[in-house]
């Protein structure tokens, strides 16, 4: 059927007004899904300061009120920002494995989730996180903690020591490959500079932040169950 406006104007002319008239629209429908990835690339590019209503409308070329009909407030967004990362984490492990197996393969999904946004790790931990789908995996995590024998008082401080060395160990993979440099002081301090020296024969694009991050695991994996 031919759209009502134009069904009375000469055919090639109505055809041209009517496949205007009908055409897609010139850029997506606002979905909250949308803002959601809209911010996190914001972040990405420009750190806490991305995740903004205003930056993220003008982003997708909209009026910031539009935003509103989808995401309720600023908070809401850095929620769903939480959301599309925290999707990777995979939990699944210490539903289905030993408890230090479960937390290692758990710990290592964590850092890859955050890997490629590294710069939303400063935003995120300074709101609190109350999205389900990361909710959801700290049950996973509180059921196999008590499970081995931790009390609930120390479910969370257990949590957030891992999550505290998780996250750092992200940060340390988006700054400079290696952060210290000796050279040229090797006479006053020729231990650190021979140990400074081995990373000559490691990988150059991650000499140090991939073992650090494995070592420091095992070190807690190793402490991870109740005293006594």
């Amino acid at each position: 059927m031919r759209h009502p406006f134009v069904r009375h104007l000469p055919r090639r002319l109505s055809t041209d007004l009517e496949e205007s008239v009908i055409a897609r629209p010139p850029r997506p429908l606002l979905s909250r899904e949308l803002i959601a990835t809209t911010a996190l690339a914001l972040v990405d590019r420009y750190g806490a300061e991305g995740a903004s209503i205003r930056r993220v409308a003008t982003k997708l070329g909209v009026n910031p009120t539009s935003l509103y009909n989808h995401v309720p407030n600023l908070a809401a967004m850095i929620e769903d920002v939480r959301s599309l990362v925290s999707a990777r984490i995979d939990s699944e492990p210490l539903r289905t494995l030993e408890w230090e197996d479960g937390l290692r393969e758990w710990a290592r999904s964590y850092r890859r989730a955050f890997a490629d946004h590294p710069r939303a790790v400063p935003l995120l931990m300074t709101h609190p996180a109350s999205a389900p789908v990361l909710l959801a995996e700290y049950e996973d995590f509180a059921v196999a903690a008590r499970a081995v024998g931790w009390v609930d008082r120390d479910i969370l401080p257990l949590l957030t020591a891992f999550e505290s060395f998780i996250l750092g160990s992200v940060l340390d993979m988006s700054g400079p490959t290696v952060v210290f440099d000796p050279r040229g002081q090797e006479e006053r301090f020729p231990t650190f500079a021979a140990a400074f020296a081995t990373l000559d024969d490691e990988d150059p694009d991650d000499p140090i932040a991939t073992r650090a991050f494995e070592m420091g695991l095992t070190m807690l994996i190793a402490s991870a169950r109740p005293p006594g």
